[in-house]
This record gives C-alpha cells, sequence and structure tokens, in this order.
C-alpha cells in the first residue's frame, strides 16, 4: 500500500483547482478521476502546510502581565542528554523562531540525580549572559515533598514547600542561573500527597500533614517584596490544591497563582479536562496552563512503535528503563497506532498531529517543548506554525473517535 506521506520541493507552485485538474489529467492518461470535495480539500490544506508559515502567537499568562509564547523551551534534557554546547545552540534557535519563555528547575536535569542536579541552569546561565534578560520570561520550580532528594537541601533534610526551603531553593537557582529576578516560580509538585507521574487515583490511606496554603504564599510574598520573583504558579496540581491557593490569596491578601503545568497530550486528557478546565478557566480562577508532555514523553512521534530498536536506543524512554512506563502499556501503544494513522490519512506527520491537537486547545497558554538536537527542535517548532490552524472538524472528528475508544491509555 502506497505511503500517504507527501514530499514537496522547497520551490512549491501557486495551488489552485486549475493546477490540480491539470496534474491529474497528465497522472491518468487513460482513466479519469474524479476528487471527492474532501480529497480536493485536502491536497489544498497539504500544499498550504509546506508554503505557508504562520507567525508564533503570544498569549497572557493568567492574570499576570507575562505575554508568553505559544511555544515555552523545556530544558530538562540540559546536563543529561545534552552537553553545554547543544544547549546553546537549541535555545539560540528556539529565540531566533520567536520563544520567549524558557522553563527549568532546581532539580533538573531528569532523570534527578546528585551528580547532575542544578547543570542545567547553569548551562542556561552562560548562554543568557549574552541576551537581553527582559525579553526572555525565564521560569524555574521549586521542589515539592521529596523523601528521596534531600541532597538538594545544605540541611540533608526531607523537601517540603515552607519557607526555609523555597528560599534557599530561590537563593541558589538565583546563583546557578546567573540573574537577579526569576520571572515565574512554581511549585513543581505539592507539599502533600497527591497522585503524581502515571498514578491516576487518589489513595486515601496516603493523606499526610502538610505545609499550609497561607504559609506557602507567604513565603512567595516575601520574595516577590524583594524583587527576586516576579509571579508563583503550581506544577502537577489538582483542582482541590488550585482552588485552596487563589482562595487563601483572596482571604488572606497574598499573592495569587498565574499557571499551572501539568501534563497533557493526546494520551492524557481527563485529569485536566474533566474538572481543571472548569477551575481554571478566565472567568473563574483564570491560571494558565502550561501543558508539559505534549508528545507523552516522546512515544506520539511514532519513533517508539519502530521493530528497528537500535534506531531509538538513544530515545529518552529506552535510555532510562523505568522512566516514563506508562507510556510504554500496550494500551497506550495500540491508541498511538492509531493517532499515527490519523496524522497520515491528513498528510502529516504524528508530531505535527500530536503537537497541533494540544496547540489548539482553548485553555492551553503555551505548550512546553523539549528536543535532544535542533533538528528535533525545528520539527517540533514547525509542527505549531507550519499546519493549518486550527485543525478541521474533519481531523477532530477522527481524534475525538480514538479518544472514545482509548480515553487516556497510559493511565491503565
Amino acid at each position: 500500500m502506497a505511503s500517504s506521506y507527501v514530499t514537496f520541493s522547497t520551490v512549491t507552485p501557486v495551488v489552485s483547482s486549475s493546477n490540480i485538474r491539470r496534474v491529474f489529467r497528465l497522472a491518468f492518461t487513460r482513466r479519469r478521476v474524479t476528487l471527492s470535495p474532501n480529497a480536493r480539500r485536502r491536497i489544498l490544506r497539504i500544499s498550504a502546510k509546506a508554503s505557508t508559515k504562520n507567525a508564533m502567537e503570544y498569549r497572557k499568562l493568567g492574570d499576570s502581565d507575562l505575554n508568553i509564547s505559544e511555544v515555552t523551551m523545556g530544558t530538562m534534557t540540559f546536563g543529561e542528554q545534552n552537553t553545554e554546547k547543544e544547549s546553546h545552540e537549541m535555545l539560540s534557535y528556539a529565540i531566533e523562531e520567536g520563544i520567549n519563555c524558557i522553563d527549568t528547575a532546581e532539580a533538573y536535569p531528569i532523570p534527578m540525580k546528585k551528580e547532575t542536579q542544578g547543570k542545567t541552569d547553569l548551562y542556561i546561565s552562560s548562554w543568557l549572559n549574552s541576551q537581553q534578560r527582559d525579553k526572555i520570561v525565564l521560569a524555574t520550580k521549586v521542589c515539592g515533598y521529596s523523601e528521596r532528594s534531600a541532597y538538594i537541601r545544605d540541611s540533608g533534610e526531607v523537601l517540603r514547600v515552607d519557607a526555609a526551603n523555597i528560599k534557599e531553593s530561590v537563593e541558589k537557582s538565583l546563583k546557578r542561573l546567573g540573574t537577579d529576578y526569576i520571572d515565574l516560580l512554581q511549585i513543581h509538585w505539592p507539599d502533600r500527597y497527591v497522585p503524581l507521574f502515571g498514578d491516576f487515583y487518589y489513595e486515601t490511606s496516603k493523606w499526610r500533614p502538610s505545609v499550609p496554603f497561607a504559609e506557602q504564599l507567604r513565603a512567595f510574598q516575601d520574595l516577590i517584596v524583594e524583587g527576586k520573583v516576579r509571579y508563583i504558579g503550581v506544577s502537577n496540581e489538582t483542582s482541590y490544591g488550585v482552588m485552596e491557593f487563589v482562595n487563601t490569596a483572596k482571604l488572606e491578601g497574598l499573592p495569587k497563582i498565574v499557571s499551572i503545568q501539568n501534563g497533557y497530550s493526546l494520551l492524557v486528557r481527563c485529569r485536566y479536562e474533566v474538572d481543571l478546565v472548569e477551575v481554571c478557566h478566565p472567568k473563574n480562577c483564570n491560571v494558565g496552563l502550561l501543558a508539559y508532555s505534549p508528545l507523552g514523553g516522546g512515544s506520539l512521534s511514532g519513533k517508539y512503535l519502530a521493530t528497528d530498536q537500535e534506531a531509538t536506543k538513544n530515545a529518552r524512554l529506552n535510555l532510562f528503563p523505568g522512566y516514563m512506563e506508562r507510556y510504554k502499556g500496550s494500551l497506550a501503544k495500540e491508541a498511538t497506532i492509531q493517532y499515527v494513522e490519523v496524522a497520515k490519512k491528513y498528510g502529516l506527520t504524528p508530531v505535527e498531529l500530536a503537537l497541533g491537537f494540544v496547540r489548539d486547545r482553548p485553555f492551553v497558554t503555551s505548550t512546553i517543548i523539549g528536543a535532544t538536537s535542533v533538528k528535533q527542535l525545528k520539527e517540533d517548532i514547525d509542527a505549531f506554525l507550519m499546519t493549518e490552524r486550527p485543525f478541521s472538524q474533519e481531523v477532530m472528528a477522527d481524534i475525538d473517535a480514538v479518544f472514545k475508544r482509548f480515553k487516556d491509555p497510559s493511565f491503565v
């Protein structure tokens, strides 16, 4: 069966209905071919995709005055899978393409290790020295509760989201990053127990006492007053957490969170769509979504479906056994196969379908993309700028058909 992919030259002729008819008359001299309206529209759409580049869009983050690009540069591979030189090349390319938001964390690079902790920030710092700081929105994250990562603090004690931990985290982040302020400081994961990183259900037996929301917000307020932090946000958070932070800020006169950084993709939708969409709506709590893992750890690119394991031996899910294991299950794999088929049907690559889907969701402020090479980064950015916006009703109908069958397969 012939491939559904179409290859275009760098010089694309003007597309018109008459040109399409001429091409088909030449290609089929012995048999008359009649195109359906849908097929004709699809040919026009594919050609337009190859010849037209949209401009990067910028959106206000929650109720802050931060206008951030629809694509945020993720950096968690810097210092583990990427050298300093490679990191600089990707950061520079991102800026050239219009990205103005860079996301890091004190825990990076990933996987978290004492030997490499903080290298991501150092790589960003050495690049940031040659940039206009006020043109870049720099976001970082303070760790949540952790017994395994006590090495991050001078005390060597369990990580908590209290005043002492937050202050130490920020002071060290500022030093590593070589800047005197952070545009957006996020809590990487909550201080209280919540199901994280692949866990779906809340286990009531795991409830534990946590740092009060007001205490966390007061610590952030002190840093904002000192000019070291501009805005605050959360990550890997639930509806309960968002509403408590927002309500506490309102009652106590404390800083309000403006963002939430949660996983969202074709394979992970329910956790956000069920109720966080309503909670974070501009008319409700007005908290902007920074969607991470839009490619499901790279699985939605289709590369892990290849029978040749040698081709993906250095890919993240194979390089670090056990990491993001949820995306390697049989149902997640089957759903990915179905999404790849949808992409082929409309002349899209799997990456274009997956990133275009997240891009077009009305509740997504910015999508965080990560890469291990400029080539990979270019493919990701082009998926935002070189495909039709928004996707057609036909594309979305086929996506919804797959979703109704599999829902969130990576949590099964």
